[in-house]
């Protein structure tokens, strides 16, 4: 609401009086448990009667509950920390400190969505597409129009056929990876996007990480996109809903699509935490269907997977691996280095073995600083291949000389 008008919490604060954290706090409850004080201090900033305030604020409440239905969380990926994020936020508050925090390999963003609150000053980086447009809808900085949002997916949503695009996604992946008429729905509301000139940048990349999380959803696999389920009759299950964007108002947030070993030679931070593709599976193959629908280029795609070209492959799920992970310590510019791993180095599934024994990444963090080792069991993700017994996850934390 308040940014729609071209207002920040800080601005109604220095208008009204009001401690920026008790606005904050108010935000949270429901209109009916507000003090009029604060509803005449939002009216008097926003030139309007109180009923009129009122008003904007019962719309608000709505919008909010419509708006979003996906958390950054609410998504299937291999080697996520969703369940991971508490304890690791919880060792890098007691073992560090600094105002800045570097995620080097971002994945889903949970670990920078869990240290937003503490830091002032975060960045976070991917290489894959998807990835990043996915941080741009929850992080980014730029307003964006509630209610343009909601009328948009009101339309997505009561779509029966195609229109505007060319069935090259129903083509491509309809009774593979979806049904027909989801695929057909998925690329006439991608198509849809990418014609749109009255959103801005920000709320693109809302529209894309909705249609993201919406199609991932109900897409007709066992949480990547390696590979479809062989199913003969694919029920159609798509439903467009949108994401909910965090909260990240006076935070300076950066976000990057690099390589991370370039990547810290050109940026620093108080924190830096990294957490690698440690085995053979290329993140850009395992989520190829997400990467095309992110980028919309229309490559041809080959092969029963339906994969596109080759690109975005990474060192790090190559027998180069400590070669890459040794140059990128050497090069991080930080007061601390926080490192996940977990031990599947011996795992008798190839893809899942690490490419990094644990002592090498001892001896790479020892070569800049201090480490200290942190444990936790966890299972990790097997696509019910392989079983995996007393499977750990091991945080480093590295003071840097």
């Amino acid at each position: 609401m308040l940014a729609d008008r071209g207002y920040t919490f800080s601005d109604l604060a220095q208008d009204s009086g009001i401690s920026e954290a008790t606005l904050r706090g108010i935000n949270k409850k429901p209109v009916e448990k507000w003090k009029i004080s604060y509803v005449k201090a939002l009216a008097n900033l926003l030139e309007n009667d109180i009923s009129e305030a009122f008003s904007e604020i019962l719309k608000v409440e709505n919008y909010d509950e419509d708006l979003g239905k996906y958390n950054l969380e609410s998504r299937r990926y291999i080697g996520s920390k969703a369940k991971l994020a508490n304890w690791i936020v919880e060792k890098i508050q007691e073992e560090t400190e600094g105002d800045s925090f570097l995620d080097l390999f971002g994945g889903t963003g949970i670990v920078t969505k869990s240290v937003l609150p503490f830091f002032e000053k975060v960045a976070i980086n991917d290489f894959l597409y998807s990835n990043n447009i996915i941080y741009k809808a929850f992080f980014g900085p730029e307003n964006y129009n509630y209610q343009k949002l909601l009328d948009i997916m009101q339309s997505f949503q009561s779509l029966k056929t195609r229109s505007v695009d060319d069935e090259y996604f129903s083509k491509s992946y309809g009774g593979k990876y979806f049904s027909f008429h989801d695929a057909e729905i998925i690329g006439e509301i991608r198509q849809s996007i990418e014609n749109n000139k009255k959103i801005n940048d920000r709320e693109k990349s809302i529209l894309i990480a909705s249609l993201i999380y919406s199609a991932d959803k109900v897409s007709n696999t066992v949480g990547h996109y390696e590979a479809y389920r062989k199913n003969q009759n694919i029920p159609d299950r798509f439903k467009f809903e949108l994401i909910k964007p965090v909260d990240s108002e006076n935070k300076e947030i950066s976000i990057y699509r690099e390589d991370a070993n370039t990547l810290v030679r050109n940026t620093s931070a108080d924190i830096v935490f990294v957490d690698p593709p440690y085995n053979s599976r290329q993140y850009s193959r395992f989520y190829h269907l997400l990467e095309v629908l992110t980028k919309w280029e229309k490559p041809q795609l080959t092969g029963v997977a339906m994969k596109p070209p080759v690109e975005n492959i990474s060192e790090y799920c190559k027998t180069s691996a400590p070669e890459a992970f040794d140059d990128l310590v050497k090069n991080i510019s930080a007061k601390y280095i926080v490192v996940t791993y977990n031990n599947t180095y011996t795992s008798k599934s190839s893809s899942s073995q690490n490419k990094i024994t644990q002592s090498q990444i001892i001896d790479s963090l020892n070569r800049v600083g201090t480490t200290k080792i942190y444990e936790t069991d966890h299972k990790f993700f097997n696509a019910g291949k392989t079983e995996f017994a007393n499977h750990k996850e091991f945080l480093f934390i590295t003071k840097v000389k």
